[in-house]
């Protein structure tokens, strides 16, 4: 008896996911969410590396390159304090250390707000991100365009994902309670 290769668009053979005993509850389209934004975040990770090591500026993390990101954002100097809420990362030691990196690459210069530490971005940090968005638009913008993707709708996923984001936080501390 030969096995019957199965559509993977057949929806009889359950949703697509990385634990099957996960999606097997209520909610099994949240299981779906959770392996895309898995892929999503491993994909995103990695194209962030490379996309920063093409601009210029090898052997950055993924956390490096957010932070760089959002120091440059709107031109203005952000605190530890202020990283770690808009990224929403719990371990501040990960951003002192991406903070240093940084720094210590000439991209960031740190100052004083009060008591608190700030980042600003260097003009050789605003060169490597406009280089970075660059090549951005070249290698994933262009071609995501292509796609005929609804903008709107994506930014309502967005949305979504933001939304959901806040009861993994909630979930997440009543499981520390527990």
């Amino acid at each position: 008896m030969t096995d019957t290769p199965r559509n993977p668009l057949d929806k009889s053979v359950g949703p697509v996911v990385s634990a099957a005993h996960l999606a097997s509850g209520e909610m099994p389209a949240l299981s779906e969410i959770e392996f895309a934004v898995t892929m999503m975040v491993h994909a995103y990770q990695r194209w962030m590396v490379r996309c920063m090591a093409a601009a210029g500026v090898e052997g950055m993390s993924a956390l490096d390159v957010l932070i760089l990101h959002s120091v440059n954002h709107r031109g203005r100097s952000k605190s530890m304090a202020d990283l770690c809420l808009v990224l929403n990362i719990e371990d501040t030691h990960t951003v002192a250390y991406a903070l240093k990196k940084l720094q210590k690459a000439g991209l960031i210069a740190t100052g004083k707000r009060g008591k608190e530490k700030t980042a600003t971005i260097t003009e050789k940090g605003e060169e490597i991100c406009q280089h970075y968005k660059e090549l951005r638009e070249a290698l994933l913008i262009k071609p995501m365009k292509e796609l005929g993707l609804d903008e709107a709708e994506l930014s309502r996923l967005a949305a979504t994902l933001r939304s959901v984001s806040g009861h993994y936080d909630q979930a997440a501390r009543s499981a520390t309670a527990m």
